[in-house]
């Protein structure tokens, strides 16, 4: 459960901010994106360190113009070069060559050279304008105007300014109000030694507002063991706490007519008014089970009474469900088993049983639907032969024809029953074999020069071929045997698959997590696209028809196993979908993975939330320098130590116009 912290109170900012106990320098070089500023090893040691990537604040300070009052937000990037460099370089060369020390107690340097030598440059990035505004004071994400360098004095940020800072936002949000939740703390750099000094900085909460991560894009990038997961679990918490707020307990037996549903959060509170649903694709089975190398950090751990665990294989005794499918009555999710099992599989016979198309024409085409009926009998019954155990009393129904009845009665000695009424699986497989057995017979030839095409096509002659286990040109192959590989993966019950049950637990708010830990790559592929497109069709009908929606977060985890790939232009699938048509159908996504550039541009480009930690190459940061101003951190997030670098992160979110650096709070069940 979080506690959440005091709300942010107003601050002079104006006064607090001018602490001269903080006074770091002076800008000598000022426009409209960046100022370069003079500063002393004294004002550094002073202020406990000026590490790359703080805050500092330019406060304008011209005495003849007392009603300004406006600071300009300053980033520490590098240091910068001053006109007096290649003096003071020239006579530290000249000491260094006559052996002279130049640096401690024993200094043989004079005053007026030490002092020389002190000072340097600063070059820092403007991230925005603080100005005031009545009684209150704003931020503005540019300069609207900038003075003389002169009249600037640049100060460190005190811990409530810095509080302020960090927490800034771009609409009417109150940073540290009832809606947000703290995440982590204000961190700069690897190196802590000034840091853990001073509790001005490491002590100042950052907080989200879950509002920034519902309905919208959310990344999380950095190698493994970096603290990624646990980014992802603090907001999966900051989601329950908010969902906790939302007016209704959920959307079922809410009329649209009731109340304007267009605003799916509330005004002032920030609640979403329905609970949010929350979908975990749990690659590594971190949240589904305790994680011993995290202290058992599990999600189900927290939230059990309020989470659904799924799994690939049979864990009913460790309280999880098993996503099998019904292949009679989920054709194509079956079909797509199938085809995955056997990709690795050779052979013109198999090949052309793969690419048969089993989805369902418009019923007004005849033919086709004619066609596709006995394509879907044969593909039962070579189900049926496998040993996937049929649902009570199931029978196929297609249009056969009197000349193959006759053939069939002669073949058996007895009338048989009708297709076109509906057969059982077992007649329908004594059917096939004898007009599979036939297929020279007349009746073929007179079909074909009647009707200009073959009774049997090549998608059935595929489909015969795997029943019978008979080539066309009578050469035996293993044929239906091949399908019971997937047979783990069927289930005969009648009542609504697990895509459905799933997508019920998520409109009721609930947290369902998929176990992909265990089984194949491929069919865990399939599952989760399967059960994005539930959700995502489910919310598309509600939009369509102005029926209430609530937010569903989509949690992907090692999102390259399942994303599309970085230059994949096919934005029909499903992820491209959620990722372009999410936010109007109140999808979120959270996506993680080590590197930038496994993903998708389509996907990154419609990402606002970003968690970025160690990157270890250079082709990962020029692909993130594309974004927001992650610029100025490409060379920080290269650098990393495995010992006190977990969980430090660069984080941009919805609301807040910068990227801060932020230390992540450890997830912890037991608080």
């Amino acid at each position: 459960m979080i506690n959440v912290v005091k709300t942010i109170t107003d601050t002079d900012f104006f006064k607090e901010g001018q602490n001269e106990d903080l006074f770091v320098g002076r800008p000598y070089a000022i426009n409209y994106n960046k100022a370069n500023l003079l500063i002393s090893d004294y004002w550094k040691h002073k202020v406990k360190g000026i590490p790359q990537g703080s805050f500092l604040l330019a406060f304008y300070d011209n005495p003849y113009d007392e009603d300004i009052h406006e600071a300009l937000l300053l980033r520490v990037l590098n240091p910068s070069s001053l006109p007096t460099d290649s003096n003071v370089i020239s006579s530290m060369i000249e000491y260094y060559k006559d052996n002279l020390n130049t640096s401690g107690k024993k200094s043989d340097l004079d005053d007026f050279t030490k002092y020389e030598f002190s000072f340097s440059g600063l070059e820092c990035r403007i991230l925005g304008t603080f100005y005031k505004e009545g009684n209150s004071f704003e931020f503005g994400a540019d300069v609207e105007n900038f003075y003389s360098a002169h009249n600037y004095k640049v100060f460190k940020a005190t811990d409530k300014i810095l509080e302020l800072i960090v927490n800034q936002r771009d609409k009417d949000l109150i940073a540290g109000g009832e809606s947000e939740f703290p995440i982590g703390k204000v961190r700069y750099s690897s190196t802590r030694r000034f840091n853990n000094q001073d509790e001005s900085i490491n002590t100042v909460e950052v907080f989200i507002n879950p509002g920034d991560m519902l309905g919208k894009r959310t990344a999380l990038f950095g190698m493994t063991r970096t603290g990624k997961s646990n980014s992802v679990k603090k907001v999966i918490e900051a989601t329950v706490e908010i969902s906790k707020k939302s007016k209704y307990s959920d959307i079922f037996g809410v009329s649209s007519t009731s109340e304007n549903f267009l605003e799916p959060i509330e005004g002032e509170s920030g609640a979403p008014k329905f609970p949010v649903g929350q979908l975990i694709f749990d690659i590594n089975g971190e949240y589904a089970n305790a994680n011993l190398q995290d202290k058992g950090t599990a999600i189900f751990d927290l939230y059990s009474d309020q989470t659904e665990r799924y799994s690939i294989l049979d864990k009913t005794s460790q309280g999880f469900k098993i996503m099998k499918v019904n292949f009679y009555n989920d054709i194509l999710t079956g079909f797509e088993y199938v085809v995955t099992s056997l990709s690795e599989e050779s052979g013109d016979y198999i090949t052309g049983f793969t690419v048969i198309n089993l989805e369902e024409p418009d019923k007004s085409d005849i033919s086709a639907y004619t066609r596709y009926l006995r394509k879907v009998s044969v593909y039962l019954c070579c189900l049926r032969r496998a040993g996937f155990e049929p649902p009570t009393s199931f029978k196929t129904k297609f249009s056969g024809c009197k000349e193959l009845n006759n053939l069939v009665e002669n073949a058996y000695g007895k009338i048989v029953p009708d297709p076109n009424n509906g057969i059982s699986l077992d007649a329908a497989i004594n059917w096939w074999k004898v007009v599979w057995e036939n297929r020279s017979d007349q009746f073929f030839t007179d079909y074909k020069r009647k009707k200009g095409k073959d009774w049997i096509d090549e998608e059935l002659e595929a489909l015969l071929t795997f029943l019978t286990q008979i080539k066309p040109a009578g050469q035996r192959v293993s044929g239906y045997t091949k399908l019971k590989r997937v047979l783990n993966l069927h289930t005969n019950a009648t009542d609504s698959s697990f895509q459905k049950d799933i997508l019920k637990l998520l409109r009721e708010g609930k947290i369902v997590i998929i176990d992909l830990s265990q089984g194949d790559p491929k069919i865990q592929g399939i599952l989760s696209e399967r059960i994005c497109k539930e959700v995502f069709s489910d919310s598309m009908r509600r939009f369509t028809q102005a029926a209430p929606n609530n937010f569903i977060q989509f949690y992907f985890e090692e999102a390259h196993n399942l994303f599309p790939k970085k230059d994949d232009k096919d934005l029909s699938q499903i992820y491209n979908r959620i990722a372009k048509e999410g936010a109007k159908l109140n999808l979120g996504m959270i996506y993680a993975t080590q590197e930038v550039s496994s993903i998708s541009s389509n996907i990154l480009k419609n990402t606002q939330n970003w968690f970025i930690a160690h990157l270890n190459n250079e082709d990962e940061t020029r692909e993130l320098k594309k974004y927001y101003d992650f610029s100025d951190f490409t060379e920080s997030l290269v650098r990393f130590s495995a010992k006190n670098d977990k969980g430090f992160v660069r984080m941009k979110t919805y609301s807040n116009p910068f990227v801060v650096p932020v230390q992540i709070d450890q997830f912890l069940v037991n608080k």
